[in-house]
């Protein structure tokens, strides 16, 4: 199998520890790192010692290549657009960390550059790809929860934070930070509807910065569950990603595991609305219920969810690349999401610091 040339423009958390250290790993036999670019000269040299690649300064040096296939641009989220587009109309081919762009316009930009250019283009959406999510998906296109009231989605915990991650300068913030991931998993299982109704409200309570460390999102759409979405960093008791009500049963799921259960049909009573009120066998009054017996399941699933997806991404990256097979995850999905961060945003605009 022939190995695609990568270049890493960026060594910081995404950059370095998510796709280098798949790059790096021996889950990787398809892409060979040639180049790494950083601002920041201890970053080369560790880049250079780990991959034993190029390393630059300024990802312009690049443009001087002939040998890159692809182009990772794991720069600061409010360069993604301008440094994807770049890219593009000098001929890479371009996968844009999260999030895609800034604005839903910024997002077509890119889209439109990448048509003009004939080059691909994707967006780090790996998380659609989670073994945890994947079977969720499973259990809902099986029916035993029957029909779906409400999904919840929580990417919490309780943190303080003060990196440029908290910048609305810099695109920071949670909705734009973690956002991108439990909003592009509500919107699949929407089947990217083309306008969502948006109820939604920002807060800043653990943050250093200007930007959003608190989210609470309500995904509407007709004839579909409604989502729930919770994004937040001052959560001390967030043990679950995910919590399905359905008619007949009920899910909860966490990175390692999914648990879900229904009711057994062979059990159940044929009932009819009663207005009488009803009655013990004694004559006094009593509530209605009844004793229903459920069938239970239990699944463990690989807890490094982000590796298994990594790879899962790039299989896909590299099929599309070398295959011309179409990609599961297009920059077109994307653009939907970024019209409900907007509406988000417009909702509760929060004070930018000077």
């Amino acid at each position: 199998m022939d190995k695609l040339n990568v270049a890493i423009i960026g060594q910081g958390r995404s950059g370095r520890d998510i796709h280098g250290k798949f790059f790096r790993s021996e889950a990787n036999d398809k892409f060979r790192v040639v180049a790494v670019v950083d601002a920041l000269e201890d970053r080369r040299e560790r880049a250079k010692a780990e991959y034993g690649c190029d390393v630059y300064a300024d990802y312009h040096e690049l443009f001087k290549r002939s040998d890159i296939d692809l182009v990772i641009n794991s720069t600061f989220s409010y360069m993604h657009v301008p440094v994807t587009i770049d890219l593009l109309e000098h001929g890479f081919n371009v996968i844009s960390e999260k999030p895609f762009a800034k604005t839903y316009e910024d997002g077509c930009r890119a889209i439109a550059a990448a048509k003009k250019s004939g080059k691909l283009l994707n967006v780090f959406q790996q998380s659609r790809f989670a073994p945890y999510y994947k079977l969720i998906k499973e259990v809902l296109a099986s029916g035993v929860l029957g029909k779906i009231a409400q999904i919840s989605i929580s990417f919490s915990g309780f943190a303080r934070r003060w990196d440029w991650q908290t910048s609305q300068y810099y695109a920071g913030g949670n909705v734009r930070n973690t956002g991108p991931h439990p909003i592009d998993q509500a919107l699949d299982l929407l089947g990217f509807p083309e306008d969502v109704e948006v109820v939604s409200r920002l807060g800043r309570f653990d943050t250093f910065g200007d930007a959003d460390d608190y989210a609470k999102i309500l995904l509407i759409v007709p004839g579909k569950p409604l989502i729930d979405i919770e994004i937040s960093s001052c959560d001390c008791y967030a043990p679950y990603l995910y919590r399905i009500m359905g008619s007949e049963g009920g899910l909860r799921a966490t990175l390692g595991s999914v648990e879900y259960k229904y009711v057994d049909q062979s059990k159940l009573e044929n009932r009819v609305q009663q207005l009488a009120p009803l009655s013990k066998p004694d004559g006094t009054p009593s509530y209605c219920t009844e004793k229903l017996e459920f069938i239970e399941k239990k699944i463990d699933v690989e807890s490094g969810a982000f590796n298994s997806a990594v790879k899962q991404y790039y299989d896909m990256i590299y099929a599309a690349l070398t295959e011309n097979r179409p990609m599961e995850i297009t920059p077109e999905q994307v653009l939907t999401q970024l019209k409900v961060i907007d509406k988000i945003h417009a909702q509760t605009p929060l004070t930018i610091f000077s």
